[in-house]
C-alpha cells in the first residue's frame, strides 16, 4: 500500500467531510482489498462482492480509526475479519492437500495445441488458479495467517493485530501453514521442484476438459495482467509471482454512489 501517512491524511480529510479525499482513499485501498479477497475466497466474483462490502465497512467506520495503529493494518483487520465471517457462514467443503495432489497427477498432457499468445494466457490461468486453489487447502484462519504473514509479509506484531490474536499464536499458526504449503509444493509442483512431473502447460487440456478453465471466459489471466512463468524456488515465490488484479472501475463507482447517501 501507499505510505500510511498519505492514507492518514486522507482519512482526516474524509472524516471532516471532504468527498475528494474519500474518493482518493477508496481508490488507494481498493486493489489491496480485492487481491486479498481473491486469495482467501478464490473466485473473483465472490471477491468483488466481498470487496464492496469491506470498502463500505471501512469508510463507515473511519471515525473509529484512532491513529494509534497503522491505517494499513487497521484496514486489513477489517477485511480479514469480514472474509473469515464469510467462510464461517458458507461452511463450504474445504479442499485438502491429498485430494489436490491426486488431481494434479491426472490429465498431464505435454503437447497442448494452441497458438503462442493463447497458450500463454491459458497457462497463466492454470498457474494462478492452481496456486490460489492450493491456499484453499488450508483452514480459513491458517489461510488468512499465511497470506498476511507470508505473502503480504506483515511481521508477527502487525499480523497478530490484524487477526486479533497474540503474536505467539500468529507465529505458530504461520509456521504450521508455511510447512504445509512448502511440503506440498516441493512434492507436487514442477515450478518449485523440477523433479515433479506437473507443469502448468501440461494441465491446460485437462483444465479445459473438466471445465475448470473456459478459454472464452478466463477468471484470472488477461493480456494486461499476464506475467511470464519464470523459474521459482519457493511456494511463496510461486504465489507472489501472480499478478495484482484490478478491481472493476464500475464496481468502485457503484460504491462511491452508495457512500454519497450513507456517509
Amino acid at each position: 500500500m501507499k505510505q500510511n501517512k498519505d492514507f492518514e491524511t486522507l482519512v482526516k480529510k474524509a472524516v471532516g467531510g471532504d468527498k475528494v479525499a474519500l474518493n482518493a482513499l477508496l481508490e488507494g485501498i481498493q486493489k489491496y482489498i480485492y487481491n486479498i479477497s481473491i486469495k482467501i475466497l478464490f473466485h473473483p466474483e465472490n471477491a468483488k462482492d466481498a470487496t464492496q462490502e469491506i470498502l463500505i465497512k471501512i469508510v463507515t467506520h473511519l471515525s473509529s480509526f484512532n491513529f494509534e495503529s497503522n491505517f494499513t493494518t487497521w484496514t486489513y483487520r477489517i477485511a480479514t475479519n469480514y472474509l473469515l465471517n464469510i467462510l464461517d457462514k458458507e461452511k463450504r467443503q474445504q479442499l485438502n492437500f491429498d485430494v489436490f495432489a491426486k488431481d494434479l497427477e491426472q490429465g498431464l498432457n505435454q503437447n497442448y495445441n494452441a497458438n503462442t499468445a493463447e497458450k500463454k494466457l491459458l497457462v497463466e490461468e492454470v498457474k494462478i488458479g492452481c496456486s490460489t486453489g492450493m491456499l484453499q487447502c488450508l483452514d480459513a484462519e491458517s489461510r488468512i495467517t499465511y497470506v498476511v504473514g507470508e505473502i503480504l509479509e506483515f511481521n508477527s506484531t502487525d499480523g497478530a493485530y490484524i487477526q486479533d490474536i497474540s503474536p505467539e499464536t500468529f507465529r505458530k499458526r504461520l509456521s504450521r501453514a508455511r510447512t504445509k504449503i512448502n511440503e506440498f509444493t516441493k512434492q507436487n509442483c514442477g515450478l518449485v521442484n523440477s523433479e515433479n512431473a506437473c507443469r502448468c502447460h501440461k494441465k491446460v487440456d485437462n483444465a479445459i476438459a473438466t471445465k475448470r478453465v473456459n478459454p472464452n471466459h478466463l477468471l484470472f489471466a488477461s493480456k494486461e495482467l499476464i506475467s511470464s512463468i519464470a523459474e521459482v524456488e519457493t511456494a511463496t515465490g510461486l504465489i507472489q509471482s501472480n499478478p495484482n488484479f484490478e478491481y472493476p472501475e464500475q464496481r468502485l463507482n457503484e460504491i462511491k454512489k452508495i457512500l454519497e447517501v450513507t456517509f
